[in-house]
């Protein structure tokens, strides 16, 4: 009898173990779990993390390189700004000579028109003054002027034979 209730007193003791062993295994379990889920949160984060840093790093390059083109194409502009600004000046210049040349055209018209029409009245004089004259003159000695016409009055030319 004593042998059988130690038995009994040991077997008991193996039960409480063997309760007190399943119920360390199921909080060993439950903790593996937790882990284990809080390790793969931790992967997911470290994922979503690296993901994250690659298109910051992308955008960062997108973003240097419009800068580049940005800065490209305002200098461009500049420059074409500057193209213009001369051009606008140099044809200024030229307007200012083409008008300066056409007061001086219209200068020079006007006064060979007041030429013209002094040899005219030098020729008249002459003329007048032969017909008294003993000795008459020929056609061949007054070649008489005329004028061209054309956009512009050429300038007057008069051969006088003597």
């Amino acid at each position: 009898e004593v042998q059988v209730e130690e038995l009994q007193r040991l077997l008991a003791g193996m039960e409480k173990e063997h309760r007190s062993l399943l119920l360390k295994m199921k909080e060993g379990e439950a903790e593996l779990v937790r882990l284990r889920s809080v390790e793969g949160d931790k992967l997911a984060q470290q994922d979503r993390s690296a993901q994250l840093e690659k298109e910051v790093t992308m955008l960062r390059e997108k973003i240097h390189h419009l800068d580049d083109m940005l800065k490209s194409q305002q200098r461009k502009v500049r420059q074409m700004i500057e193209q213009l600004q001369n051009s606008k000046a140099v044809i200024q210049a030229k307007d200012a000579m083409i008008q300066e040349l056409k007061e001086r055209v219209a200068y020079l018209e006007a006064e060979n028109l007041e030429m013209h029409d002094r040899i005219e009245h030098l020729i008249e004089q002459q003329v007048s003054r032969g017909a008294l004259s003993s000795r008459p003159r020929s056609k061949s000695e007054y070649v008489s002027s005329k004028r061209l016409l054309g956009p512009k009055p050429l300038p007057l030319i008069r051969v006088v034979e003597t």
